[in-house]
This record gives C-alpha cells, sequence and structure tokens, in this order.
C-alpha cells in the first residue's frame, strides 16, 4: 500500500488541472484495498480515481481521501460460466478487446470510453448506442468495514448516465462479472477500429479533456446546442470550447485552472439556458473547495 499526503490531482486527471487531495491511496489489489478501508474513519471523505477523465478537483483541493484503481485493481478474465470478470481499474477500452477477442459482441461501444470499468459501472457510462449496464451480470462491492458484497442490477437505481444503490450508500464498485452474446472476433475487432477512428476524427484527444462535460438533453445533444449559442472556440483563463467538438473543454498546455474550467462550465450552461431554455446537466464530476 502506498499512501501520499497532499498529493497533487494535476498529474492524475485528464484536464491536467485542479488541487491536491489531503491523502492518496495506492493499494496493490482488492484485498490491500478492503484492509485499508477497514482502518478508515466511517466519515472520512472518499475518492474513487480511475483514468480521471471524468473528474476535476478544484484548486483550494478535497480534505479527504483519493483511492486510485488503475494498474491496482486490474484483474481481467473470462470466467468458465462465459461471464468477463473485470476490476475496478481496468480501463474500459482494454475490456473492448478483451471481448472482442474472446468472440463476444456488444461490448466494442466500451472502445469510447476513456475511463475504467470502475467509473463506468458509477456512471452507467456509454456510446455509440451502448450501455455498460446492459451487460452487467452481477457487480462486488466493497464497505466502509472492508467487507466485500455480491450484487446485483436489482440493487441499484439504474438510468441515463446514473447508477445509485437503493440501499447502501457507503459501498464502491471493485468488479463485476459481464456478459455479452457471442460473436465473431474478427467483426468486432472491425468494429472498434472504426469507432476509434470515428472518436479520433471527432473528438480532441490531442489536448487535455474529460471527454464529454454534459449530458445529452432528451431528444437533443449537448454539442449542438452549445454551438448553436455561438460557444465554440470561447475561452475562459486558458481553458476553451473545443472548436472540433463543442460538448468538450480542452486544456491547452495544462495552463488553466480548476477554477477556469468550472467557470466555463457555467457560462455555457448560462449562455444555453438564455437563449433556449435547456438546462444542461453536467456529466463530469467537480469536488473539493474553491482556493
Amino acid at each position: 500500500m502506498d499512501i501520499r499526503p497532499d498529493e497533487p490531482m494535476a498529474g492524475h486527471v485528464t484536464w491536467r488541472a485542479g488541487g491536491l487531495v489531503a491523502k492518496a491511496c495506492f493499494p496493490r489489489d482488492i484485498d490491500d484495498l478492503a484492509t485499508f478501508m477497514a482502518g478508515m474513519r466511517h466519515d472520512e471523505p472518499l475518492l474513487m480515481v480511475g483514468l480521471g477523465s471524468n473528474l476535476l478537483i478544484r484548486d483550494g483541493g478535497f480534505d479527504g481521501t483519493a483511492i486510485f484503481t488503475h494498474g491496482a485493481l486490474d484483474v481481467l478474465r473470462l470466467d468458465t460460466d462465459g461471464t468477463i470478470y473485470a476490476e475496478a481499474g481496468v480501463s474500459a477500452p482494454k475490456v473492448a478487446r478483451f471481448a472482442a477477442n474472446h468472440g463476444c459482441a456488444g461490448a466494442e461501444f466500451l472502445a469510447g470510453i476513456p475511463g475504467t470499468l470502475g467509473g463506468a459501472l458509477a456512471m452507467n457510462a456509454g456510446c455509440h448506442g451502448g450501455e455498460i449496464w446492459s451487460f452487467v451480470e452481477r457487480v462486488r462491492m466493497l464497505n466502509r468495514k472492508g467487507e466485500l458484497i455480491e450484487r446485483t442490477p436489482a440493487d441499484f437505481a439504474i438510468a441515463y448516465r446514473h447508477c445509485g444503490l437503493k440501499a447502501a450508500t457507503d459501498e464502491i464498485f471493485v468488479a463485476a462479472w459481464l456478459r455479452f452474446p457471442p460473436g465473431d472476433a474478427a467483426t468486432a475487432r472491425a468494429t472498434i477500429k472504426t469507432l476509434l477512428e470515428k472518436r479520433i476524427a471527432t473528438q480532441p484527444l490531442q489536448l487535455p479533456n474529460a471527454g464529454s462535460v454534459f449530458r445529452n438533453p432528451p431528444g437533443d445533444h449537448a454539442a449542438r446546442l452549445i454551438e448553436a449559442a455561438g460557444l465554440k472556440g470561447v475561452e475562459t483563463g486558458g481553458a476553451r470550447v473545443s472548436e472540433k467538438h463543442a460538448n468538450f473543454i480542452v486544456n491547452p498546455g495544462g495552463k488553466a485552472s480548476a477554477a477556469a474550467i468550472e467557470s466555463l462550465i457555467g457560462r455555457i450552461q448560462a449562455e444555453v439556458r438564455e437563449q433556449f431554455g435547456v438546462e444542461l446537466v453536467r456529466e463530469v464530476r467537480i469536488l473539493g473547495a474553491a482556493r
């Protein structure tokens, strides 16, 4: 177990911005994490971090513990019952490739999600018409006592970009068993290649970003509304609305502060609300204290 005080989050989030976390925990595996959780204060603020692709810590920092799963909770295997067992720190694209190589269909959309399985489960991530919880058979959770619990989808309230336990609040995702229908490996790999080419062509992947900033409103697209509001290319303190995809905020050179990024998010929401009467809902998580 590697424990670090006052860890800068700019190096752990894809926006390359943000303040410190009071304590950073880098476990070796699930058992190591369970031991750590059992020793935590029950009221300790807790933050789970995968690839940091959907997260911003305000410049004043997060007064709690951040647990980093990527590179630690990394077991990925095909079980004898045909399910794919993946731990929370495995990247979604890696799950997509693994499923394709084992003759599964339907997992290809995961190649377009720039985060880990744990994050995907927590927000019911999806793209290209697929959502992760459509394929979850059961999950493995860990509570503040360090106890491992298995749950099924029936234990959760699941909706668009949302997943929450119906009857508990202190559990975190550490693994899942996914079941995909059988398919052709070559076809699945070809689909993944096509989706990745489309992503490269339409998203500003060469610049620090956190993926889609806002959820798509019912029957519409956040990017269309933002572009129609004339906000493409608008900049605040180094943070900029991408000219390539209006639902992305980029941070060229990592020069923008978390406050500048959050300010630009607020400006986008205000402009779209004023011009179209639509309330854009953030998809990214913003935590911590302002400086």
